[in-house]
C-alpha cells in the first residue's frame, strides 16, 4: 500500500490514516475474492486495483473538496467506484450507491457492512426511476459516475438527482472534450451549466483522464429523466428529443 499512500499524498495532499489503509486492504481482498466467482471488474491485479480503482476514485476530490458534500450519490457504481473510496475519505458524508446489476449491488452491500460504513446505502435500481422519486429527485449535493454512459446520456441520469446549487461529476477518458461539446444542449436543458474540465494524471497510467464538473443552476424539467432505456437509445441533442 506504500505506493498508493505516496500517490495520494502527492496528488491530493492527503495523508491516509491507518484506519483508512486497513479499510482499503479489506476492500481489495474482498474484491479479489468475489472476482473469483463473479465478474465484478476486469482489473484483477493488486497494484492495478490500487491505482485504477482506489486512486482514480480519490481523484474526484480534486473537484469535490471545493464544495464538500453532505449527500452524495454514485450512479452505476459497479463494485463501488468511486463512491466507497470517497466514503472512506469522507466518513461524514451520506452516500447512496446505485447499481442495476444485482450481484454488484450485493457486493457493495457486503463491503458497506464489512467496513461498517455508517450513512451508506445501496440501491439495486436505475437512475431513470430514482430521478422521479421525491426522496432522491434534486436531493443531492453531488451526483457522480464513472464509465457509465456518454455524457449527454449521463447528464440525464445525474442532473435530476442534484439540488439547485449542487454539482454533477463525470469521470471520463480521452474523449472528454468532444463529449462536453456533444452534451452542451442536454446540460442546459436539464438545468446545468458547465463548470470545469479537470485533467487527471495517474502514476504509471498513460490513458488520459478528466473530471467533468457541471453546476446545477435551475430545476430539471419534470419530464426528465425519461423512461428506462430511452436516454441511452435517444440521447438529448439539439432540435431532437424523443420519448
Amino acid at each position: 500500500m506504500e505506493k498508493l499512500v505516496r500517490a495520494v499524498k502527492g496528488l491530493l495532499g492527503i495523508q491516509l490514516s491507518n484506519n483508512q489503509i486497513a479499510a482499503l486492504q479489506i476492500y481489495e481482498s474482498e474484491l479479489l475474492e468475489w472476482n473469483k466467482r463473479f465478474n465484478l471488474t476486469a482489473v484483477r491485479e493488486r497494484d492495478s486495483i490500487r491505482i485504477k480503482h482506489f486512486l482514480d476514485s480519490f481523484t474526484c476530490l480534486l473537484a469535490i473538496r471545493e464544495a464538500p458534500p453532505t449527500r452524495l450519490i454514485d450512479i452505476g457504481t459497479g463494485a463501488g467506484f468511486p463512491g466507497i473510496p470517497l466514503k472512506i475519505l469522507l466518513p461524514q458524508c451520506s452516500l447512496t450507491l446505485v447499481e442495476s446489476v444485482a450481484k454488484k449491488a450485493d457486493f457493495c452491500r457486503h463491503i458497506v457492512r464489512h467496513l461498517r460504513l455508517d450513512g451508506a446505502d445501496v440501491i439495486c435500481g436505475r437512475a431513470e426511476e430514482l430521478g422521479h422519486e421525491d426522496r432522491h429527485r434534486q436531493q443531492y449535493d453531488w451526483a457522480v459516475a464513472r464509465a457509465v454512459a456518454r455524457l449527454p446520456v449521463l447528464m440525464e441520469y445525474l442532473l435530476p438527482l442534484v439540488r439547485i446549487g449542487g454539482r454533477a461529476l463525470a469521470q471520463k477518458g480521452e474523449d472528454a472534450l468532444s463529449e462536453v461539446h456533444s452534451a452542451e444542449h442536454a446540460i442546459q436543458l436539464l438545468g446545468g451549466q458547465m463548470r470545469q474540465l479537470i485533467p487527471v494524471i495517474l502514476p504509471g497510467v498513460a490513458d488520459e483522464r478528466y473530471l467533468i464538473v457541471v453546476d446545477k443552476i435551475a430545476a430539471t424539467p419534470d419530464r426528465y429523466p425519461r423512461r428506462i432505456g430511452v436516454p441511452s437509445k435517444n440521447p438529448i441533442h439539439r432540435g431532437k428529443i424523443n420519448e
